[in-house]
């Protein structure tokens, strides 16, 4: 799915969101600049301000409404770790799941037998501390798939399942890029 030149969605909200600080005013960019592809992964990277992200889509979607699958329409499904230059070793986990999340809702992450609970805002989800994402980056090198599960707005349940493999290569493709 990441093959060829693709426009990859990043929000600057979930750097504001990290931080503590308000989304209001956060803009959507787009970017194809594409530095690297290891297996289900994409690594990019901007200069101003200086970012470098792996990407990736699920591999598979599940969507259902009162038990039952269902169709709906959804925007980009991705699933981000972003470095900056001076946060050492730490990426920050984001993912957007095409949809307004439920308010008051989380995203349960699963990991091979780890389980990870994300905090909400709109279309976009991340853990509550450096902590859980350092735990959750641990997790997702040594896993084989990340699974989310979500609520949206309409009350759509949501299951995505990501590959995990390529991720531990491109994770250090980023971090490399933004020393």
């Amino acid at each position: 799915m990441m093959s060829g030149v693709m426009r990859v969605l990043r929000c600057g909200a979930v750097a504001f969101a990290v931080a503590g600080l308000p989304l209001a005013g956060a803009v959507a960019q787009e970017s194809t600049n594409r530095v690297a592809t290891k297996t289900d992964w994409s690594v990019f990277t901007e200069e101003s301000p200086k970012e470098c992200w792996g990407v990736s889509s699920p591999k598979e979607t599940v969507n259902s409404k009162d038990g039952k699958p269902t169709q709906v329409r959804r925007g980009d499904i991705l699933l981000f770790v972003t470095f900056r230059p001076g946060a050492g070793a730490s990426g920050e986990t984001s993912f957007t799941g095409g949809y307004p999340f439920a308010p008051d809702s989380t995203v349960k992450l699963t990991i091979d037998d780890a389980s990870f609970e994300l905090f909400v805002d709109g279309e976009w989800a991340w853990p509550a501390t450096r902590e859980d994402d350092a735990a959750i980056l641990k997790a997702m090198k040594s896993g084989a798939s990340a699974v989310l599960q979500a609520r949206s707005a309409r009350g759509t349940q949501t299951k995505d399942t990501f590959s995990l493999l390529g991720f531990t290569a491109a994770m250090e493709e980023a971090e490399k890029r933004c020393q």
